[in-house]
């Protein structure tokens, strides 16, 4: 008798299947059901329609994780959906494949506009900077005036003496930087895409390349951010760290002002900003 998780895969399967238009994959034929047959998915999955129909009607144990990979390919499942499939076929989500990100939904960017006191900014798994707001224009970094190639913290930090100068303890957020890029970069897939930046780092910072074989991992969370800044002085953010829903490749930062003052500072530094850049535009 087929287990209760193998009773969901099959009944996952053949929801799946059922949704599906038999024209827009090219079978045509006379059905009495909706959607795809059995071996018509088979076929699209590459595997045998015996084994195919036996994972919908419970049978014949766990699919391994290529088998499942080629029925969400066959099925053409999202990544949520890919992801379900793997939850009732083997108990744990796919293993993750890193996709590099070009960019943020406009959604998202209007989000981040919303905070107009506490800088926020979008980050990839290799700590590329994609997306901020005027906050963190005035307080982190101008990044619209940093070339695309060089939007990365781990280069600013290691590259840019004014990130350094503006660090309260540069040596121990340079040590807490590199062990949360780490442990970004592995939960996310992306252990072969870091190579080029850590060998370039490596080549052109000895701190950064003490630091990187020290193999020290850290967890973003939160926590509190002292700054030196040229306007403000010295000035205490707190911050905070979330994951964008969908994208295990992208993290937002938001800085928080922990004194009325210096929110009111940021505000004005942001609007002095925003008539300049209307002056000049």
């Amino acid at each position: 008798m087929p287990s209760g998780s193998e009773n969901l895969l099959g009944s996952y399967l053949r929801d799946r299947r059922t949704k599906l238009d038999p024209a827009a994959f090219g079978f045509s034929g006379r059905r009495r059901t909706p959607g795809l047959r059995r071996e018509e998915v088979a076929q699209r999955s590459n595997i045998s329609a015996t084994w195919y129909t036996w994972l919908e009607q419970g049978r014949g144990g766990a699919p391994s994780a290529d088998v499942l990979n080629r029925i969400a390919a066959g099925l053409m499942l999202t990544e949520p959906e890919r992801e379900h499939l793997f939850m009732l076929g083997l108990g744990r989500p796919p293993t993750v494949r890193y996709k590099p990100a070009e960019g943020v939904t406009p959604r998202l960017q209007r989000l981040l506009d919303t905070l107009k006191a506490s800088p926020a900014l979008v980050k990839t798994a290799t700590w590329d900077v994609l997306a901020w707001n005027a906050a963190a224009a005035v307080v982190l970094t101008d990044w619209d005036t940093v070339p695309p190639r060089e939007r990365n913290i781990l280069r600013r930090m290691f590259g840019d003496p004014r990130v350094r100068s503006a660090q309260h303890d540069w040596e121990s957020v340079a040590r807490f930087v590199v062990g949360t890029f780490r442990a970004d970069a592995a939960r996310a897939g992306a252990t072969s895409e870091v190579g080029q930046i850590v060998d370039e780092l490596c080549r052109t910072s000895p701190e950064f390349e003490a630091l990187w074989r020290e193999n020290d991992v850290r967890v973003h969370g939160d926590g509190l951010k002292l700054l030196r800044h040229p306007a403000l002085g010295e000035i205490e953010l707190e911050y905070s760290a979330f994951a964008v829903d969908g994208r295990p490749d992208l993290g937002m930062l938001v800085y928080n002002p922990v004194e009325d003052s210096v929110a009111e500072g940021i505000r004005a530094l942001v609007d002095a900003r925003s008539a300049d850049r209307q002056n000049r535009g």
